[in-house]
C-alpha cells in the first residue's frame, strides 16, 4: 500500500516537473489575466471564457478592469457547397470563418492595427445519416471558434511580450 503511494507522489511530481499542463492552457503574461472582448457573438465570446478559465486568466466586465481590449471588428461564417451528388444533393460542404480584430489598452491606445484569421474546413454530408451531421457540422464550427480563439491569444502574447521589452 505505501509503495502505490510512493510511486503515485513519484510520478505526480515527475509530471509536474517536465512541463506538463492541460491541453489548451497558455502560460499568460501578468497584464493578459483580464481581457475585455469587445464585440464578437456568443460562441466566440464563450470560446474566449473557456480559454480563459483554463489559463488562470478571466474576461474582464469593463475596459478599465482590462490589460488588454480585444476589438472584434467583424465575424463572418459562409458554407457553400463543394460537389453534388448525381440527384443534385450536396454531397461535400466547405466551412469558412473569418475574424478581423484588433488589440488595444484600457486607454483604447491601439496596440495592434487591424488583423485577421481564416479557418475553413470541409466535411462529407452523408445524404443517410442527416441528422448526425448537422450535430458534426456543430461540432466542426465549434472548433474553428476554439482554433480563431487560440491564435488570437497567441498573437496578443506576443504583442504584449514585445511591448513589456
Amino acid at each position: 500500500m505505501l509503495t502505490k503511494k510512493a510511486v503515485i507522489l513519484v510520478m505526480a511530481l515527475l509530471l509536474s516537473a517536465c512541463g506538463y499542463h492541460l491541453r489548451g492552457a497558455f502560460e499568460l503574461p501578468a497584464n493578459m489575466r483580464n481581457v475585455y472582448v469587445e464585440g464578437g457573438s456568443g460562441p466566440l465570446r464563450e470560446q474566449f471564457s473557456q480559454v480563459m478559465k483554463t489559463s488562470s486568466g478571466q474576461l474582464a466586465g469593463s475596459r478599465k478592469d482590462a490589460g488588454i481590449v480585444i476589438k472584434i471588428l467583424s465575424e463572418d461564417f459562409n458554407r457553400r457547397v463543394l460537389s453534388l451528388s448525381t440527384r443534385g444533393k450536396s454531397n461535400e460542404f466547405e466551412l469558412e470563418y473569418r475574424l478581423d480584430y484588433e488589440f488595444a489598452n484600457a486607454g483604447d491606445a491601439l496596440l495592434m492595427p487591424r488583423q485577421s484569421v481564416e479557418i475553413r474546413r470541409e466535411y462529407y454530408n452523408d445524404q443517410q445519416f442527416m441528422i448526425a451531421k448537422d450535430n458534426e457540422e456543430a461540432v466542426i464550427r465549434n472548433e474553428m471558434y476554439q482554433q480563431a480563439v487560440h491564435t488570437v491569444v497567441n498573437r496578443a502574447r506576443v504583442v504584449l511580450e514585445a511591448d513589456a521589452k
